[in-house]
């Protein structure tokens, strides 16, 4: 069975890579920018930090912001019509996951007018045609959008998110900056990079891992174990740390696929709109415990990574234990709950069928079912 790797065609590393930007936009010969931004970044003249570039080099530009914190179906369908009434020929996605996946849904949409109902895009959609040509800026740490072929869509209408399957959306450029995560807020950094651990555990032990992408994980949940809690305290280290570990975890996963602690995040997010890397950091020991049991030594490579001493001497439910601990010690240190009180016991059947539903679901190590996941709910509460 031959194994797919896809990646960003150029990505920018580092403390001032934003500046490459006007570089690539001149070489590229684009001439006018879309550029997807959530309002409060726009406000707290995070944008203006790409925008500024832009002006002092002449590059023309437009700004969209009708960007949600879960972006929704019309978030996407409006902003199609501001991309065509706009006559830009590439897009700029500056923010978190919301913008990033607000822009690929767009970019997608333009190419592919025949999706434009949005729905039709769950899943892995037959799209023919590459996106419009999309430069991804990422200000958090965490989701690795700008890395990924995948981007959710949330359905107010059905109380539920899709995720989108797409090779067709992956960014052409990635900068990678810390310079701008540095004003994300405590609570933010913790989320984003517990959604970045997330990604790494799940992408190391679904059922489609293989050498390439396990070797990204492992390094992914090394980085990230020990330079979340710096980033939280707004370190530099800390930052540069999780601005290159959410990246290489998007590496793998976005290549590999998920499972159902993504499932059920997706699931809890759309309900109650619970912020999704909150959602992942309680749903993840729960998850791993659950799933333990079809993840061979896989754990024990875990364990070491998150920094835990003397795993080769432990057995195996010792060393399955250590890191289970390992990412429940994490999580609280950074201030993430372990409990959700908008759980109710009639929602659960809701909540289990959408997450058993969800496109993530099927990459778990362990097959799973509605009632099963019913039980994983239920942990929360």
């Amino acid at each position: 069975m031959p194994y797919r790797i896809m990646l960003n065609e150029t990505s920018y590393h580092g403390s001032g890579a934003v500046n490459e930007i006007v570089n690539e936009v001149k070489i590229r010969g684009f001439s006018k920018a879309f550029i997807c931004s959530d309002p409060d970044l726009v406000k707290l003249n995070i944008t203006s930090r790409v925008t500024g570039l832009m002006e002092a080099a002449g590059l023309k530009y437009e700004i969209y912001s009708n960007i949600k914190p879960n972006p929704t179906i019309e978030n996407v369908q409006s902003g199609v019509a501001a991309f065509k009434a706009s006559k830009a020929d590439y897009i700029i996605a500056i923010g978190g996951g919301s913008s990033m996946d607000t822009a690929k849904a767009i970019g997608i949409i333009i190419a592919n007018p025949e999706f434009e109902d949005v729905r039709s895009l769950e899943g892995v959609a037959p799209t023919k045609k590459p996106s419009i040509p999309i430069i991804a800026v990422p200000t958090t740490a965490g989701t690795a959008a700008e890395v990924t072929i995948n981007y959710v869509i949330t359905d107010i209408e059905r109380k539920r998110k899709f995720v989108c399957v797409d090779p067709h959306d992956m960014p052409v450029i990635a900068i990678i900056d810390p310079d701008m995560m540095s004003s994300m807020p405590r609570g933010l950094t913790a989320a984003t990079g517990m959604d970045a651990l997330t990604h790494a555990i799940e992408g190391y032990i679904t059922k489609a891992a293989w050498e390439m992408t396990d070797m990204f994980h492992i390094k992914a949940i090394e980085i990230i174990a020990g330079n979340l809690r710096g980033a939280v305290e707004n370190t530099k280290e800390g930052r540069e740390g999780m601005a290159l570990g959410q990246y290489i975890a998007g590496m793998g996963f976005s290549n590999v696929g998920l499972g159902i602690a993504h499932s059920m995040a997706h699931t809890l997010g759309a309900t109650y709109d619970t912020p999704h890397g909150v959602a992942c950091a309680m749903m993840l020991p729960l998850v791993m415990e659950y799933n333990a049991e079809c993840t061979g030594e896989k754990y024990k490579a875990i364990a070491a990574a998150m920094g835990v001493e003397g795993t080769g001497s432990m057995t195996r439910d010792d060393y399955r234990r250590a890191a289970i601990e390992a990412v429940k010690k994490l999580s609280a240190d950074v201030g993430i709950p372990a409990k959700l009180d908008a759980i109710k016991e009639a929602d659960l059947q809701f909540l289990a069928e959408s997450a058993y539903a969800d496109a993530c679901r099927p990459g778990n190590p362990k097959d799973t079912c509605v009632e099963d996941l019913i039980g994983l709910f239920r942990k929360l509460m």
